[in-house]
């Protein structure tokens, strides 16, 4: 597949991110599709009866569990296993926010960590396929993949998540708890998804602008290098 060495040493990383993203968004599409839960279609159900130290189902709680541990495991693996980019702080951060979210979110049944996370996993998946894609023949899927980013991140998010637990929590659960501590969370991975997403503008740019002939991840420090060389 004619990979270059720096490449091939990060093919472990992204095509396990990708496998995890791609079974977890699946897992998420079961169910918020193909089960009674109306959380896509009616999102403020998510506080809908709510009460303290209510029961968690057990399909739930098992996407508490995968999340809770990818998102511990990614800590580690960012600072230590992880090729270093320009966003390694802010993506350690992200991961650092969200296991507190869901872990929080979990042991408070607070409503706001799993449903929440489940929109941004296909434009993970979708991140990972532009270091995977040498493998399947394909040139430029990212720049396929940005209309979803923005759409899930972007567009669905703020307009099902933040819309659910900033205003409609407060109507279904007048004093519900912890009603600051999660808003605030969910608003910094809504500010990390507009950081990210910038990075997605700027390659767009440079492909249009015939400054990148080839897949490349402009957080990587040595792209940034060879464009100046």
């Amino acid at each position: 597949c004619n990979l270059q060495p720096k490449d091939a040493a990060k093919m472990p990383e992204s095509a396990w991110k990708l496998l995890f993203y791609s079974l977890s968004w699946s897992y998420g599409t079961y169910l918020l599709f193909f089960t009674d839960y109306p959380f896509f279609h009616d999102p403020p159900s998510v506080f809908y009866d709510w009460k303290r130290g209510m029961e968690v189902p057990m399909d739930i709680a098992i996407a508490y569990l995968l999340q809770c541990s990818f998102y511990g495991h990614s800590i580690y693996a960012t600072a230590y296993m992880d090729t270093w980019r320009k966003d390694s702080v802010v993506m350690l951060l992200h991961h650092v926010v969200t296991l507190t979210l869901i872990a929080s979110s979990y042991a408070f049944r607070a409503g706001a960590g799993v449903p929440g996370e489940l929109p941004g996993e296909l434009p993970g998946a979708g991140g990972q396929l532009g270091w995977v894609s040498p493998l399947l023949g394909a040139t430029k899927p990212t720049l396929l993949l940005c209309p979803g980013r923005f759409w899930f991140r972007l567009y669905w998010f703020p307009l099902k998540v933040l819309y659910a637990t900033c205003y409609s929590s407060l109507q279904s659960v007048p004093n519900i708890p912890f009603y600051f501590f999660f808003n605030a969370l969910l608003l910094i991975l809504t500010l990390m998804n507009i950081y990210w997403f910038l990075y997605i503008v700027l390659f767009v740019a440079k492909v249009l602008m015939g400054q990148m002939q080839e897949v490349n991840d402009v957080r990587e420090y040595d792209v940034e290098d060879t464009g100046k060389a």
